[in-house]
């Protein structure tokens, strides 16, 4: 069995790293001392900086300007840009993109993809529907008329909405079927209102109120929004283990150099175990991310399907995450807690993570519904 990369995947990392190596995670203010949100807007130079390697257009194809890798390459970019806080929208946009390349008219994608590629038109997704705690679909009434579809329906926490050039928002049909919506930001019938995610990021509560759109703005295709949920999933899960793994970096750091009684605190055995334990939990996230990430980009048959990978690595990221950084707050002391050193905003940040993956319990239920249906052995 390989575990390697491949060149391109490697080349996508390299790329990622070198671009994100000069982003500072403290470069807005913080949002324990902030109210409301951070920012007003994703971070701009980023966004063009990440156009320019080519790393918006890394899953198109080459007919719309892409290197066609895979989500792999993805979650490669992605846990670069954990590691740094980075405040844009590549998962969000990237995941859309793909869906709208997969499954959209032939000529919304031309006219969309090699945009999206330029980082000229910003996309976001809407996941956690009107309440978080039922399907995202559910939130939102999609009724067909003719050739045209009028959606009604509220969706909340939808992340960089007021940044965005398009929301794709899941919506279900009078026969209970799934269906995707292209739909513009400054669309007449669309109102935003403004709320603020755990990590102080600008969401919004995104309304649509009668909102009208043609057949080649909606996605119809059975699948479409199970495999562009799976995809954000995996994402999600790829910057749990970038911000993870920062922030074992930073308590490594600063455990080897805080010194009690005349040796570093790293020395002490309670503090070695407890440093250890998150290292296992990171190398766990990570097997189980690039299990459900193979799995995803290549289709390939197992016991259980896809969805059993992704509930694995939603497990293992959700707790993971969240244990790396209290045991970082702990072995800090209250130094975590200053303000002035970033490890409180990679805290809000895990926390933000958490919660949009769900808690493990409820996944855990599902992975037991899996292995119910499609018994090992």
């Amino acid at each position: 069995m390989d575990f390697t990369f491949t060149e391109e995947q490697q080349a996508a990392a390299e790329a990622a790293e070198a671009v994100f190596s000069g982003v500072a995670p403290d470069a807005v203010p913080s949002p324990a001392l902030t109210t409301g949100a951070v920012a007003d807007d994703i971070d701009r130079r980023l966004w063009h900086t990440l156009a320019d390697a080519d790393l918006l257009s890394l899953c198109l194809g080459p007919a719309y300007g892409g290197a066609g890798l895979d989500p792999i390459a993805l979650c490669l970019v992605l846990r670069e840009a954990g590691k740094v806080l980075a405040r844009v929208p590549l998962l969000e946009t990237s995941a859309a993109a793909l869906a709208l390349q997969t499954y959209a008219d032939p000529a919304l994608r031309e006219e969309t993809l090699p945009r999206i590629g330029r980082g000229e038109l910003v996309l976001t997704v809407a996941t956690a529907g009107r309440t978080g705690h039922e399907p995202a679909e559910l939130a939102v009434t999609a009724h067909r008329d003719g050739t045209d579809w009028t959606l009604d329906g509220t969706h909340s926490a939808v992340p960089w909405a007021h940044s965005a050039d398009h929301f794709l928002l899941p919506a279900h049909t009078h026969d209970g079927g799934a269906v995707l919506a292209l739909v513009p930001r400054d669309h007449p019938a669309v109102t935003l209102t403004e709320q603020t995610s755990t990590n102080g990021e600008r969401y919004a509560e995104v309304r649509l109120d009668a909102v009208r759109l043609t057949d080649r703005e909606m996605i119809t295709e059975p699948d479409a929004w199970e495999r562009l949920r799976r995809l954000l999933t995996v994402g999600t899960c790829a910057q749990a283990l970038g911000l993870g793994e920062r922030v074992l970096a930073m308590t490594a750091a600063y455990t080897g150099t805080r010194e009690q009684f005349g040796h570093p605190v790293a020395t002490f055995q309670a503090v070695a175990v407890q440093a250890a334990d998150r290292y296992i939990d990171l190398r766990a996230m990570e097997a189980t991310l690039w299990q459900a990430a193979w799995r995803l980009g290549t289709d390939a048959a197992g016991t259980l399907p896809p969805a059993g990978d992704v509930a694995v690595a939603k497990i293992w990221a959700a707790e993971g995450v969240r244990r790396v950084v209290q045991t970082a707050q702990h072995l800090h002391g209250g130094f975590g807690a200053d303000t002035d050193y970033p490890l409180h905003r990679y805290h809000a940040w895990a926390k933000q993570l958490e919660l949009t993956l769900g808690p493990a319990p409820a996944h855990e239920e599902a992975l037991g519904d899996l292995l119910a249906t499609h018994p090992l052995g």
